[in-house]
């Protein structure tokens, strides 16, 4: 089973599409919205059961030239 999370990113000026583009060229993610308020995308990702949450969004997301900050909100249950 795998895990849910929910990552805002916030963009370095100019960026917000190419980050965008480079995201989905991974094909890591599960929706991918533009928002706005602090924060310039939303993302779903679901990380597989057997993998280090932290260590995933590092090593698959956070390497993306142009992200300036993320926040990563953890689920637990589907209502």
């Amino acid at each position: 089973m795998s895990i849910c999370v929910f990552i805002q990113i916030r963009c370095k000026p100019g960026t917000t599409y190419k980050v965008a583009e480079d995201i989905a060229l991974r094909e890591i993610h599960s929706e991918l919205y533009s928002t706005s308020g602090d924060f310039d995308l939303l993302m779903k990702l679901y990380i597989p059961a057997d993998e280090d949450v932290g260590k995933y969004i590092n090593d698959h997301l956070l390497v993306i030239e142009g992200i300036e900050r993320s926040l990563t909100t953890m689920t637990y249950k589907v209502f």
